[in-house]
């Protein structure tokens, strides 16, 4: 088995008429999962602009998991509220812009998509450790911590504000409604 057949890299080859051992992919394949046809999902991109939508339904799992991954890779940097205050800046490095300038709460949510995807500036990108589903997530927590800032009491639906004189749960203790 040590001497088995087979070319090396590049390596001149007498069985093919073209003399390469390197073969070229049949026409008109794919590599399993790796389409991407959806530019949207994969991209951040629709008719050629950065997103104002999300590829998928936003849900109450989506956030939790947005915040997760938020909370892992982004705060760091953007801080826990996204105001470009995290651990990073206190040790001296410098600032990333907050999510709360005008400049980015107008941005459109597939900026923020392409920017965990590429990199910008001084961030590097996070495509490698970020699938796109985790990107999505991220994004819907990022526009999320934007609206939490400025929110108002209109915001709240009538049905739940009376949920806000309520104090908040304490970690560990149950609640009446798991009783």
């Amino acid at each position: 088995m040590h001497d088995a057949p087979r070319y090396d890299p590049l390596e001149k080859s007498t069985f093919f008429t073209d003399g390469q051992s390197a073969r070229p992919l049949v026409a008109n394949t794919v590599a399993r999962g790796l389409l991407r046809e959806d530019r949207h999902f994969y991209e951040g991109v629709v008719d050629g602009k950065p997103a104002d939508t999300f590829p998928m339904t936003v849900t109450a799992a989506t956030m939790q998991r947005g915040q997760e991954r938020f909370n892992v890779f982004c705060a760091p940097c953007h801080g826990r509220t996204g105001e470009g205050n995290g651990m990073i800046v206190q040790r001296g490095f410098r600032k990333p812009p907050s999510y709360h300038e005008d400049r980015l709460r107008n941005a459109p949510v597939g900026y923020y998509f392409d920017v965990m995807t590429h990199g910008f500036g001084a961030m590097q990108d996070y495509a490698s450790q970020l699938p796109p589903a985790d990107r999505w997530a991220v994004a819907a927590y990022i526009r999320a911590l934007q609206l939490s800032q400025r929110a108002s009491i209109d915001d709240v639906p009538a049905e739940r504000r009376a949920d806000l004189d309520k104090p908040a749960p304490v970690a560990g203790e149950a609640t009446q409604e798991a009783h």
